[in-house]
């Protein structure tokens, strides 16, 4: 049986991305930290809500499907107030006009602020070798 912590956080986890399927960026902004780092393929930043909420509405791209693969979702309670989530993802997109799918693996630490779970740090890695030998050389 899954407690309730996990319960919880899998939850919420599914409120963000379905915020950013609908780029529905209050409800991202209120899942959100009042600055939440983001670490990816492109790099990483600290995101203000204000500027969640201007990524959403000019996203580059569109989420049509995703699901998370319950058997690789962990969560570890570090303290009361702090969680770290940890999951595989598919996703279906629409990119440049094309669909595209994707593997990635995905974390989240939440930090709980007034009673509230809040998404401080978000990070991505696409799912391939670790030393990026299936990727096309750069020139």
């Amino acid at each position: 049986m899954m407690d309730s912590i996990e319960k919880d956080l899998k939850a919420l986890e599914r409120q963000y991305w379905d915020a950013v399927q609908r780029k529905d960026s209050e409800a991202a902004i209120e899942l959100s930290d009042d600055s939440c780092l983001v670490v990816g393929a492109q790099g990483l930043g600290s995101v203000t809500r204000e500027q969640l909420a201007k990524m959403l509405q000019q996203a580059g791209y569109e989420l049509q499907r995703y699901s998370f693969d319950d058997t690789q979702f962990q969560v570890r309670q570090v303290t009361d107030n702090v969680a770290v989530v940890a999951y595989q993802v598919e996703e279906e997109l629409i990119v440049d006009g094309k669909p595209h799918k994707l593997e990635a693996y995905d974390a989240s630490v939440w930090v709980k602020r007034d009673g509230k779970w809040r998404c401080a740090l978000h990070t991505e890695s696409l799912r391939g070798d670790p030393f990026g030998r299936d990727k096309p050389a750069n020139a």
